[in-house]
């Protein structure tokens, strides 16, 4: 299970300099394997709607939770300790902790675009790197 950070969801939203490479890996997995950040969700909504980018919006969370099986990981208010803990020890900033915290609790590989999760103790993955990862499809094979 991959916990998807706010920049790669984003880098295809917004078509940057990476997005085929987002996109190949949103798409490249069955979506009840994607996990999404309750502050990404929020964090993606706002910049969206910032940009007035209604339509788009829509269309992810329909992607997502409509037609797709994304499952959205919360840090309820009482274990925000947890996230500021991963604050001090990281030397992460509050989103990149709280990635780190979900990431950690829950087990999850953390799929980012991020360098700053590289010099903590949760190892990070590119897209790219996370969809080379996985086994390669069994083949056809004719007995």
């Amino acid at each position: 299970m991959y916990l998807v950070d706010t920049n790669v969801w984003l880098e295809h939203l917004l078509n940057q300099a990476r997005a085929a490479e987002a996109f190949s890996f949103i798409t490249g997995l069955d979506t009840s394997l994607l996990d999404i950040s309750h502050f990404s969700l929020h964090s993606i909504c706002v910049i969206l709607g910032r940009q007035r980018r209604a339509a788009a919006l829509d269309r992810f969370i329909n992607d997502l939770f409509v037609q797709g099986r994304v499952t959205v990981r919360t840090v309820p208010a009482p274990d925000i300790p947890t996230i500021t803990a991963a604050m001090q020890t990281q030397r992460l900033d509050f989103d990149d902790a709280y990635q780190y915290a979900v990431a950690k609790r829950d087990l999850l590989t953390l799929v980012s675009f991020d360098t700053d999760f590289d010099h903590t103790d949760l190892p990070r993955q590119t897209p790219a790197q996370a969809l080379a990862a996985l086994p390669p499809p069994p083949s056809a094979t004719r007995e």
